[in-house]
Formats: structure tokens, C-alpha cells, sequence
């Protein structure tokens, strides 16, 4: 095997992350990004993005400590360097730039990309929950408001988290809401009021803000990432699949720092794919 075929299953921050990752890692592999949505159609572009170090009770706390710390390191260069204005596209054009592709299909079982792939990673937040069987993950229901608020420079966030205004490139973020088991996708208009009520109690000069856009996103969640390697097999043919997901509102915060561990699991798999199977003398 001269090249690794990689398939990447979904196009959110942990997706393109991964891909990114792989493709400065992994020597000798192609990747592709498999998705049914792209930006600016992800949960994560609903997302703030604020980089808050979150807890999954089921992950050691060294490990939480470390996926933060390499994350952290990673968007303060990117911070610090020529490309802060487009950090917000950095990891699009990062995967675009080592020769990987980007393709818009819909995924209803990993194996379907057998034999196109060597190997599959699996990014797909809750689609797992068909994926990969795992009835762990489930929607937190989010839903912010988008503002136009230029005068807005500082970041606001109340004790709970709950409520918060955070000034991005291009709007403010308002937020937001915590709706567990909730799948509805489309704007409530309620939610909305409310979100509006409880920052303008913050910030009275949101009053003025305009042009206000409603935006909902399913937040992945689960007790502990699933960071795992498993074994598909059927009819003697084998799919190495490298699980990367569950991780609620905290995939900016630990994004980098999980993807680098993803890309190591993928970096074993194709070690063990390139190693020969020793053939038996009896």
C-alpha cells in the first residue's frame, strides 16, 4: 500500500481538525472529507466559539488538561501570526493546502466506504448515534442570536454560562439556551425574546443592536469523547475506523488537542495496514 486512503466522516471544527492533523502527521495518505453539510451549514458555525475548558466525567482530568493545553498553544499562534484575520477559515484552507478533497455526500453506514478507503475516521457528532451505534450521545439544543453590534468590544457571560454576549469578526454573539434530548432545528421565537431579555440586562446598549439572526445548533454529547479504534469486519474484509466525536461545547476548547490524538490512533492503523502479516511455516 504506496498511499493510505483516508476517509474523514464530517466537516465540523473536530472533522476538519482531524483532516488537517492527518495530513501533517501521517505520511504517504490522501484524505478526503466526507459530509452531507459544510460551512456555513455546521454546528459549529453556530457555535461562539469561545475557548472555555469544559469536564467529561467519563476522561481523565489529565487528559482534559492536555487536549486544552494543546489546543490553547495552537490557536495562540494562529492568533500571533499573518493569519489572525482568517483564523476563522483556517482549518478549511489547512486541509485544502496538503492536497486533500472535500465531498458532499450523506454517510448511513461507515462500511459503504469500504473498499474506496483504507480507513475511515469517524467525526460525525451525533450522527454516531446511527453510525456507530452509540446511544451515549445525545442533542443539547443551543440556540444563539447573531447581531450587528460593532460598539460591543468586550466578552460578557454571566455565573451559569447560560446567558453571554461574545463579539466575534463580523457580529456578537448572543446566547442562549441548554435543551437536553431536544432535536427541533428550526428558531423558536420565545427562546429568541428570552435570549434578547436576559443580554440586554447585561448590556442595555443591545437594544440598539440590528440586523438579528436566529441560529440552532445540536450540541454532540456524552459522558467522555470517544477517542477509540475499532475493526469493522464482514465476509472477511476488514474497515479500520477511528472514532473522534462527543464533544458537546467543548469542540473548540479541545478541537486540536483530541485531533492530534485522533491522528496518532490513524498513524497506528496504517502502520498495521503497511506491516506484513507474517505467513505460517507449518
Amino acid at each position: 500500500m504506496d498511499t493510505a486512503r483516508i476517509a474523514v466522516v464530517g466537516a465540523g471544527v473536530v472533522g476538519l481538525s482531524t483532516a488537517v492533523c492527518i495530513s501533517k502527521l501521517v505520511p504517504q495518505c490522501s484524505v478526503t472529507i466526507i459530509s452531507d453539510k459544510f460551512t456555513p451549514d455546521t454546528t459549529s458555525d453556530v457555535a461562539a466559539g469561545m475557548l472555555i475548558p469544559h469536564t467529561y466525567p467519563d476522561t481523565p482530568i489529565h487528559t482534559q488538561k492536555q487536549w486544552f493545553r494543546e489546543t490553547f498553544n495552537h490557536l495562540f499562534a494562529i492568533a500571533n501570526s499573518a493569519e489572525a484575520g482568517d483564523a476563522g477559515v483556517h482549518l478549511v484552507s489547512g486541509i485544502k493546502g496538503s492536497g486533500g478533497w472535500m465531498l458532499t455526500r450523506r454517510i448511513d453506514d461507515l462500511w459503504e466506504l469500504h473498499p474506496s478507503f483504507d480507513i475511515v475516521v469517524n467525526c460525525s457528532g451525533l450522527g454516531s448515534r446511527q453510525l456507530a451505534g452509540d446511544s451515549k450521545i445525545f442533542p443539547v439544543r443551543g440556540q444563539v442570536l447573531q447581531v450587528q453590534a460593532p460598539w460591543v468590544e468586550h466578552f460578557i457571560r454571566d455565573g451559569s454560562g447560560l446567558t453571554y454576549i461574545y463579539p466575534g469578526m463580523s457580529h456578537v454573539t448572543l446566547g442562549g439556551t441548554r435543551q437536553k434530548g431536544d432535536w427541533n432545528l428550526s428558531p423558536d421565537a420565545e427562546n429568541s425574546r428570552e435570549i434578547l431579555s436576559r443580554c440586554c440586562a447585561l448590556e442595555p446598549s443591545l437594544h440598539r443592536a440590528c440586523n438579528i439572526r436566529e441560529k440552532v445548533g445540536l450540541r454532540p454529547y456524552r459522558p467522555g469523547v470517544r477517542l477509540q479504534t475499532e475493526l469493522l469486519a464482514r465476509d472477511g474484509r476488514r474497515l479500520p475506523v477511528v472514532h473522534h466525536y462527543g464533544h458537546g461545547s467543548g469542540g473548540i476548547s479541545v478541537h486540536w488537542g483530541t485531533a492530534l490524538e485522533a491522528a496518532r490512533l490513524v498513524s497506528e492503523c496504517v502502520h498495521a495496514l503497511r506491516t506484513p502479516i507474517p505467513k505460517s511455516k507449518l
